[in-house]
């Protein structure tokens, strides 16, 4: 038990009273930085679910237009069609501190706003599915983007939760209840110290009554 190895003196009651002060505080404090990581985990749950779907349905009309676009040109005039793209693509990324959880931000560029620049193959020999389907992906591209950030956010916050969860855990089932029960201890032992004390002076009291009345 931890309580045997500690000194019972009023100092180390003291110190042990202000930890237990501390630590109730930073309980608290955890608590709060817990529940407020949920709640954003939570709402960045409901994000991510409706961008999914946004991205899935994206995708699936892309890949149906280019599976049109497949069956309509040969196979050598659709590569040649897609062998040079004319745009390209830079990706920043920065950081954001969110509870003390850094997560990224990303940003999408490319060389040109111009639409009609990313079909990198002219009119005459392509179909229009073809265009359709790279106009999709095109749209989509910065959707799937946000959706990487959002589920990198997501498994960046679960994280920290779970540390955090661990960490307050600690405080409140093991830390705290051993400096309460360190205080009861210390309590305990001067309280038996002081009865001791009292019982020594009454002792020395009646001796010297005894020797005053020549008993």
């Amino acid at each position: 038990m931890a309580t045997k190895t500690i000194k019972p003196t009023r100092m180390e009651l003291n110190r042990i009273k202000a930890r237990l002060k501390t630590a109730r505080r930073g309980h608290k404090l955890l608590k709060d930085k817990r529940d407020e990581l949920m709640r954003q985990f939570m709402q960045i749950i409901k994000e991510n679910r409706i961008l999914r779907e946004k991205v899935e349905k994206g995708l699936s009309e892309a890949m149906g237009a280019l599976s049109v676009a497949s069956a309509v040109m040969s196979p050598e005039m659709l590569e040649q069609a897609l062998l040079f793209p004319k745009q390209s693509v830079e990706v920043g990324l920065k950081l954001k501190n969110v509870m003390s959880v850094n997560v990224p931000v990303y940003d999408f560029r490319t060389k040109s706003n111009d639409p009609s620049e990313i079909f990198p193959y002219g009119f005459a020999m392509t179909s229009g599915e073809l265009d359709d389907a790279l106009s999709v992906l095109s749209l989509t591209f910065m959707d799937m983007l946000e959706l990487a950030r959002i589920e990198k956010t997501m498994q960046l916050l679960a994280a920290e939760i779970e540390k955090t969860r661990r960490r307050v855990n600690a405080l409140e089932y093991v830390m705290i209840p051993e400096m309460q029960q360190s205080i009861k201890y210390i309590k305990m032992k001067l309280d038996e110290n002081e009865r001791g004390n009292i019982t020594r002076l009454m002792k020395v009291k009646e001796a010297i009554l005894k020797e005053a009345h020549g008993y």
